[in-house]
């Protein structure tokens, strides 16, 4: 016990533009790597046709970018 944890966390981030131009983002939590640029836009593209997300404004519209995060998670108190 007592032995700080650092995990790296990625998450794919989808950006959008609603119906109302405003930013939309769906984040995917460790997404399956290496991500392939044509599997990124061929989901986003997905998203847009199945129209499956409802923001508050209004549908997912247009694409906008895709971007991967990484970053440190350190346990400090796990109960």
């Amino acid at each position: 016990g007592g032995e700080d944890t650092l995990d790296i966390v990625k998450t794919l981030q989808l950006n959008f533009r609603n119906d109302e131009g405003r930013p939309a983002t769906i984040n995917i939590v460790n997404p399956v790597e290496p991500l392939v640029q044509q599997d990124v836009e061929d989901a986003m593209d997905l998203i847009l046709t199945k129209n499956i997300f409802l923001t508050s404004g209004g549908n997912i519209k247009e694409k906008v970018s895709a971007r991967l995060i990484s970053r440190e998670v350190t346990d400090v108190v796990v109960y």
